[in-house]
């Protein structure tokens, strides 16, 4: 278990983590979001003794990182795509970071076998690619077969074969009980991935809960209508009040009513449904509506929207 109380980070006037307290438990995908210059990375080299909080502590498994006797068997951590030496080969590597924590020399292989890199275990680092050197940061992490994973944007230089297969690997990972806390700017891939999330703004904590839960108590829902007599569907339901958007030539969006509603009045009418389905806002869309005044860095059409627009943050759900 991965946990931070009242978290601080100053950088002479500027704070960039501030009294953050979450935990990230076991046997689940824990993804951590924010906008840029929230105080992802910052946290996470807080956890991994990298950075001395200003206040609070972090810890893993109930003590600071710098306290662990083996580290590697421990905690594994990507921070960045790769820290190898360009002239060392990617089996060298591994096998300087098993001696320095005690691990047996065969797992350097095993780890290289797992994400792909074994063909090219002999070759010397400097001529990976960005996607063959973030493999071989997964590789390091899982050296020491840790319970614990720590992970900044893991998927960046991947390809899409090589996206699949970390989602796949992470989720088993976390289902063998281990605790992953994963950081990442990919809405649509950290929605594949975690069970739980934890969102932070300005060094601050947004909420803390399970996927599910946070993308169903902050969307706007919406019901996908299909008719062969839209029109006419169309006039009922904005006549009940509806807000109602063309999604094609036989389909509408409907804000307002739910799905039952809808169903009930078409049917009063005689009107035939090919299909009604209600729709949650993606994690993307609803995660974009909560930081949006957290954002430090915008495009000049972005800021005028955030300042004509009401504050919708929610709270920790």
């Amino acid at each position: 278990m991965i946990e931070a109380r009242g978290l601080t980070k100053r950088y002479g006037d500027k704070l960039a983590v501030d009294q953050l307290s979450f935990q990230v438990g076991a046997g689940r995908v824990t993804g951590f979001l924010g906008p840029n210059g929230a105080g992802k990375s910052t946290t996470m080299r807080m956890v991994l003794g990298l950075d001395r909080p200003t206040a609070g502590v972090a810890t893993v498994n109930g003590s600071p990182y710098r306290r662990l006797p083996a580290p590697l068997r421990e905690v594994g951590s990507l921070l960045e795509a790769t820290t190898a030496h360009g002239g060392r080969t990617a089996r060298d590597h591994l096998l300087w970071l098993a001696l320095s924590n005690g691990i047996p020399k065969r797992r350097a292989d095993e780890v290289l076998e797992m994400v792909g890199l074994a063909g090219v275990a002999g070759k010397r680092v400097k001529g990976f690619s960005l996607g063959m050197g973030k493999r071989l940061g997964i590789a390091a992490a899982l050296l020491g077969d840790p319970g614990v994973l720590i992970l900044d944007e893991p998927v960046n230089g991947l390809d899409t074969e090589g996206i699949r297969w970390l989602r796949d690997l992470l989720r088993e990972l976390a289902g063998e009980g281990r605790t992953v806390f994963l950081a990442s700017h990919l809405m649509s891939e950290t929605e594949l991935t975690a069970d739980h999330l934890i969102v932070i703004g300005r060094g601050r904590l947004i909420a803390d809960t399970a996927m599910r839960v946070f993308i169903e108590r902050n969307s706007r829902l919406v019901t996908l209508v299909r008719s062969p007599d839209i029109g006419r569907l169309e006039a009922v339901l904005t006549g009940e009040a509806a807000v109602v958007r063309s999604a094609g030539p036989d389909a509408l969006q409907v804000r307002g009513l739910d799905a039952a509603m809808v169903g009930d009045l078409a049917a009063a009418r005689g009107i035939r449904l090919h299909e009604l389905t209600p729709r949650f806002s993606s994690l993307e869309e609803v995660y974009l509506q909560m930081t949006q005044v957290d954002v430090d860095y915008r495009g000049g059409a972005e800021r005028g929207r955030a300042s004509s627009g009401d504050d919708q943050r929610g709270g920790t759900p």
